[in-house]
């Protein structure tokens, strides 16, 4: 009789570098990041002074982005859905309600508030590329991510200067992540950075 070989499990493949690199892009270019950040560059522009950029610019910033992000994570904590980037696309009906409704109240702040125009705009472009994009996911899983950084780049190309536009490189770079870590397909990536720049980035351009 002899000893059969311990078991051992099996040893998981390290990442590659490709792999590596495109976590970092996902999570540095994550919606929510660019979402905080977008808004004190609009509210910058808007009144060129420090107290008001902060003071409007998070509002925004907490209602469409840093309060909708805290619900993205108790759910994925709670198992509710895969990861912070709700991954599977039938996980994404309440993180799409969520966003929209805090958005829209934060609209209505900014509006009882007397923010300025461009906060406004902002807010309506990104509550109109939401709807956009939450429909499309109900039966294919557009990129997020694609959407909102497309859409960032063309607002801010309007606000200071078309030379911006050549962010769209980091879109592409942004893009690329995703598919390169199979949450997205090529297509997905791409429908994506169109509709965030036509309707985020359009729309906010023909608002101001």
């Amino acid at each position: 009789m002899t000893n059969a070989a311990p078991k051992t499990d099996p040893v998981p493949a390290r990442p590659s570098g490709k792999d590596r690199a495109a976590r970092v892009l996902t999570e540095v270019f994550a919606p929510w990041v660019i979402v905080v950040l977008l808004p004190l560059a609009v509210a910058w522009q808007a009144t060129r002074a420090v107290g008001p950029t902060l003071g409007w610019g998070l509002l925004v910033s907490a209602t469409s982005s840093i309060l909708p992000m805290g619900v993205i994570v108790w759910g994925a904590k709670t198992g509710r859905w895969d990861s912070h980037h709700v991954r599977d696309r039938a996980g994404r009906f309440v993180p799409f309600v969520a966003l929209i409704v805090m958005s829209l109240i934060g609209l209505g702040l900014l509006v009882a508030f007397g923010a300025p125009w461009l906060l406004v705009a902002l807010d309506i472009a990104m509550i109109a590329s939401l709807f956009v994009t939450g429909g499309m996911t109900v039966w294919w899983k557009v990129s997020m991510h694609s959407a909102v950084a497309s859409g960032a780049v063309v607002i801010l190309a309007v606000l200071y200067h078309p030379a911006y536009l050549a962010l769209m490189l980091v879109v592409a770079a942004v893009s690329w992540s995703r598919a390169q870590l199979v949450d997205h397909t090529p297509a997905q990536v791409t429908v994506g950075a169109v509709v965030g720049a036509v309707v985020g980035g359009g729309l906010f351009a023909a608002l101001v």
